[in-house]
């Protein structure tokens, strides 16, 4: 990917952030640290995937709703429901909201919400024969569209009790989430996030999945950069105050490999059919730090 030089600007021209701040008193000092990591070789993130405040205000409403659905989910999830039973809880909770399920339609996702059930990495379409049982750990991936802005989070559900192994797994890639999230500051790279988490997924026995990472979210539903965990530390695109990214791994009991479901196109299995973990949380990179927007 080339990355080309941004457009200078006068200090005293409006900023291209669109804040409607002069350019001297809002991104000028940022464009200088970029652009001096750029000559040492980083990849710096394009000016169109950073927010300013108006955009960020309205990822955090969005954001809002986001998280009271996947809230009503974990009040209500339990055996003996249909995975298409939480497909309608989403859709009703979201558009009484007066916001849109972000999957509904999405380059012809038939559904408002993604389950992923023991084997199934992602994109698990609900269903109406699909009838969750005790022992069942499911992956329950929301997103939202608010007056244009998107937010996207997922968490796990266990359903009753379930194996040693499946909690452990549960529990061991929300940590690896966590240790992540603990490595997003301004001007570090997404590899220091990648590598932490590969590490600690690797320690546990685990494989992460390769093919299919986070990615940056806000003002479309999938934007740059891509978020790889199995990167390296000091790699990557730098985290920048303004981005908007989502840190979601894949964690796989077994192998690393997958298989995309032939016949719908859409859901992602182990290869070895044994179970996979995810938990995704959306993070805005801060001045000082950073901030969850949605879990």
């Amino acid at each position: 990917m080339i990355i080309r030089p941004e457009r200078h600007l006068d200090p005293n021209a409006p900023c291209w952030c669109k804040s409607g701040l002069p350019y001297k008193s809002c991104h000028a000092h940022f464009d200088e640290i970029l652009k001096n990591m750029r000559r040492m070789g980083a990849t710096i993130p394009p000016r169109s995937i950073i927010k300013n405040k108006s955009q960020i205000e309205g990822i955090r409403k969005s954001a809002k709703v986001n998280i009271a659905v996947l809230d009503y989910v974990a009040e209500h999830i339990r055996a003996g429901i249909t995975t298409e039973q939480i497909d309608r809880w989403v859709y009703d909770i979201t558009t009484a909201a007066g916001a849109i399920p972000a999957p509904l339609h999405y380059e012809g996702y038939p559904k408002s919400v993604c389950t992923s059930v023991n084997e199934v990495v992602c994109h698990g379409i609900p269903s109406k024969t699909e009838v969750l049982k005790e022992g069942d750990i499911i992956n329950v991936d929301c997103s939202t569209i608010l007056n244009g802005y998107f937010s996207d989070s997922s968490r796990m559900f266990i359903i009753g009790e379930t194996t040693p192994e499946k909690k452990k797994l549960v529990q061991d890639v929300y940590d690896c989430v966590q240790a992540g999230l603990e490595q997003v500051k301004p001007y570090g790279f997404l590899g220091d996030v990648g590598q932490v988490i590969n590490d600690m997924a690797k320690a546990n026995g685990y494989q992460v999945v390769r093919e299919i990472g986070g990615h940056g979210c806000g003002l479309e539903f999938h934007e740059e950069p891509f978020v790889s965990y199995v990167s390296r530390r000091g790699t990557e695109m730098v985290m920048a105050p303004g981005m908007v990214f989502t840190i979601e791994p894949m964690i796989n009991m077994g192998t690393h490999r997958i298989y995309t479901d032939p016949v719908n196109n859409w859901t992602v299995y182990t290869e070895d059919h044994k179970p996979s973990a995810q938990w995704e949380i959306q993070v805005l990179v801060t001045e000082t730090g950073h901030e969850v927007l949605s879990w």
